[in-house]
């Protein structure tokens, strides 16, 4: 894939207009777009169908987290023109995950809409070793939970992962060349790291084996976002250079 290919815009902030203002230069450049909770939360189901009327294509990503037949229920929901990906969490566990899937290719069928990838958060990028290891008591170590959680949501039948760029390569040998890798977290260099912690630059990613890379305030909170978006698509032009 090419480097707009590759890149997803996140659109985070809670201003409407802004947003749809991001969403078209998205669309400008050919690149993909993240709809996350809080702009979800400003916007709903209508500004989904608004970016896609724009012509974007949108990852909507609420890291569903529920009970099974709930999120069998939302997921139906969320299947609409424009939204080419969602994302469970995959601590939901394998019958969250499945009801998912089936509901989501059960719904686009029905509406004769091509099937969102269903993608699996594995462990949030603003949690470190230490989060990991204290507050949430994983008993594996990091790199080895967002194995654990990979091997589950391939067990399940989805499309990909969400993970960084540190265990991507691991989580690509483990899962094959089929399967989807999102990495968020991704700073240009000399870009500050705001709260993530487990972070990459657009060539760490690239080599890492991601196939598409989430990038939201060095663009969103720059004085000249289109200035900012082609820096980082030339970034990521130049690491797919063999």
């Amino acid at each position: 894939m090419k480097a707009a290919q590759r890149l997803i815009l996140a659109l985070d902030a809670s201003d409407l207009d802004r947003v749809l203002d991001l969403g078209a230069l998205a669309v400008r450049h050919g690149i993909r777009c993240k709809v996350g909770l809080e702009t979800f939360a400003a916007g709903g189901p209508r500004l989904v169908d608004r970016l896609a009327l724009l012509g974007a294509k949108v990852l909507l990503d609420l890291k569903l987290h529920d009970i099974p037949r709930t999120v069998e229920a939302a997921a139906r929901l969320l299947v609409r023109p424009g939204v080419f990906a969602l994302t469970v969490h995959a601590l939901g566990g394998s019958a969250m995950m499945g009801a998912c899937r089936r509901a989501v290719r059960e719904e686009a069928a029905r509406r004769g809409l091509e099937p969102p990838l269903v993608l699996a958060v594995t462990v949030l990028t603003s949690v470190d070793r230490e989060v990991a290891r204290e507050e949430l008591g994983f008993a594996d170590a990091l790199p080895e939970q967002v194995l654990r959680l990979a091997r589950l949501a391939k067990a399940s039948e989805l499309d990909g992962v969400v993970c960084s760029a540190a265990e991507a390569p691991a989580v690509r040998r483990c899962l094959g060349p089929g399967a989807v890798l999102v990495c968020p977290g991704i700073r240009p260099a000399g870009a500050a790291a705001d709260d993530q912690k487990r972070r990459a630059t657009p060539g760490e990613a690239i080599r890492s084996g991601a196939d598409y890379l989430v990038v939201g305030r060095p663009v969103v909170k720059a004085p000249d976002p289109d200035a900012a978006l082609r820096q980082l698509l030339q970034e990521i032009e130049e690491a797919l250079r063999p």
